[in-house]
C-alpha cells in the first residue's frame, strides 16, 4: 500500500505509570487532535493503580490501543516499547500529565511534510552533512510549551538557544532558568529518523540525549514558536522526585553519559545510533492487538524476538476471542 507523504499516520504514544487520576484527560486530548490521521497508544509501564479502569472507556475506539507491560521498565524503555509496537510514518510522545493544544499535531505535520525547503548557501551545511542548494526534509518538529509548576507558577518555555546547552553552555548566560529547554519529548519525528538513529537511551536524561543525537547527526529540526502544549509538573513527576530531580545523583550521572556523547561528537563528528535493547519486554494485555506493528528500527536480536512473540501472541488471543 502506498503512503501519502502529505498525510502521514501519526502515532501518539503516551507512556504512563500510576497516573490513573490523569491518564483519561491525556488520552482524550490526544484523540481530540484536529489532525485526522492519528492513532493513540498508551504504554502502561506495569502500573499498580487503577490505570486499566481509567482507560477502559476508550477500548471501543479503533484509533486507541492500551498496551500493558508485564514488568516496570522505566520511562525511557516504556517509550521504546511504544516505538517498537507502532508503525506510523511519524511518532510523538505525550506524557500522562501533558495537555496538548488540539492543533498541536496538525501544526507539526504541516512542518514535517513541508515541500521545497532548501539549504541556503549562506549557511555552513557541510557541518550537518548537507550540501548548499539541496532540498531538505524536516526530521523533527518541536514546539514551544507552557510549564505549570507545583506551586502554580506558569513558565513559557521558548528559548530555542537552549537546544545547544550541552554543546555550548557559554550561550546560556542570562537565561531566566539555566538549561531552559524546548520540549523534545512532545516533538513529532519521522519514522525514518528513528530507523537511522535508534531509540531512547535507557536513562532519565533520555530526551536530552535524543535531542543531541538528532542535532549533532545533522537531522533537520524545525521549532514551531507557538505554545502548543501545557505540561503540568506534579509532586510525582520525575523532575520533582528527590530520587530523580535535577540535583539527584542519578540525574547527574546520566548527564555525564550525555556529555560523554558530546565529546564523542567533537572527536568523530557523529553520535552512534542507539539500538533498542529491552531484556524484559513482555505484554500481558493489548486492547487493540490488530494495531500492533513491528517497527523497523535498530534493535538487538533478543528484542526483535520479543517483539515478534508479542505480536504473534496478541494476534492469537484476538482470534481466540472472536
Amino acid at each position: 500500500m502506498s503512503i501519502d507523504p502529505l498525510a502521514p499516520l501519526v502515532d501518539i504514544v503516551i507512556p504512563t505509570y500510576n497516573r490513573a487520576h490523569l491518564i483519561a484527560k491525556a488520552v482524550q486530548a490526544a484523540l481530540d487532535q484536529s489532525w485526522w490521521n492519528c492513532r493513540v497508544t498508551v504504554i502502561d509501564d506495569a502500573s499498580t493503580d487503577d490505570t486499566p479502569v481509567a482507560v477502559r472507556q476508550f477500548f471501543g475506539n479503533p484509533r486507541f490501543n492500551y498496551v500493558r507491560l508485564v514488568h516496570n521498565l522505566g520511562t525511557a524503555q516504556a517509550k521504546n516499547a511504544g516505538i517498537l509496537l507502532t508503525g506510523g510514518e511519524a511518532i510523538t510522545f505525550h506524557d500522562s500529565d501533558d495537555l496538548p493544544h488540539r492543533d498541536k499535531v496538525l501544526h507539526q505535520v504541516r512542518v514535517l511534510t513541508a515541500q521545497n525547503i532548501g539549504a541556503d548557501d549562506c549557511l555552513n551545511w557541510a557541518l550537518a552533512g548537507k550540501s548548499a542548494g539541496q532540498t531538505l526534509k524536516v526530521g523533527a518538529a518541536l514546539t514551544h510549551h507552557e510549564l505549570i509548576l507545583p506551586d502554580g507558577q506558569r513558565v513559557e518555555i521558548r528559548r530555542d538557544i537552549s537546544l545547544f546547552d550541552d554543546v555550548f553552555p557559554n550561550l546560556q548566560m542570562g537565561s531566566r532558568v539555566p538549561g531552559e529547554w524546548t520540549h523534545i519529548n512532545s516533538g513529532l519525528f519521522r519514522a525514518e529518523v528513528l530507523k537511522r538513529l535508534g531509540g531512547f537511551e535507557d536513562c532519565i536524561e533520555e530526551d536530552r540525549e535524543f535531542r543531541n543525537r538528532l542535532i549533532l547527526n545533522g537531522e533537520i529540526v524545525w521549532v514551531i514558536p507557538e505554545l502548543l502544549l501545557t505540561k503540568i509538573e506534579t509532586p510525582g513527576s520525575l523532575t520533582q522526585s528527590s530520587t530523580s530531580d535535577y540535583d539527584s545523583a542519578k540525574r547527574k550521572a546520566d548527564r555525564q553519559l550525555v556529555w560523554g556523547k558530546v565529546d564523542e561528537w567533537r572527536r568523530t563528528g557523529r553520535i552512534a545510533p542507539v539500538p533498542i535493547d529491552i531484556d524484559a519486554l513482555q505484554v500481558c494485555f493489548a486492547s487493540n492487538p490488530a494495531s500492533l506493528v513491528a517497527r523497523d528500527v535498530p534493535m538487538t536480536d533478543r528484542t526483535a524476538a520479543a517483539v515478534n512473540a508479542i505480536i504473534s501472541s496478541c494476534a492469537a488471543s484476538a482470534v481466540a476471542a472472536q
